[in-house]
């Protein structure tokens, strides 16, 4: 059943009050499960793959060695 079809057979008949309470009900539980959305823990492997698109082209072993040539010339 449609959203429209609710609409037409079951909200459209009650009376304008009893319609806003409908629609306090409903927002109140969006609230409520978008805070329980919003609280959920998130897991780091979330993450994975993020920024991949900055590394392509770039070699792992030669970036670790200029880092560690950059180490080794520090005083």
């Amino acid at each position: 059943m449609t959203v429209e079809k609710i609409y037409q057979q079951h909200i459209k008949s009650i009376s304008p009050a009893e319609q806003l309470k409908l629609i306090s009900l409903i927002s109140s539980n969006l609230v409520v499960e978008s805070r329980i959305k919003s609280t959920k823990r998130r897991s780091l492997l979330e993450l994975e793959g993020l920024g991949a698109e900055l590394w392509q082209g770039v070699d792992a072993q030669s970036y670790v060695d200029e880092l560690r040539d950059e180490w080794s010339d520090r005083p």
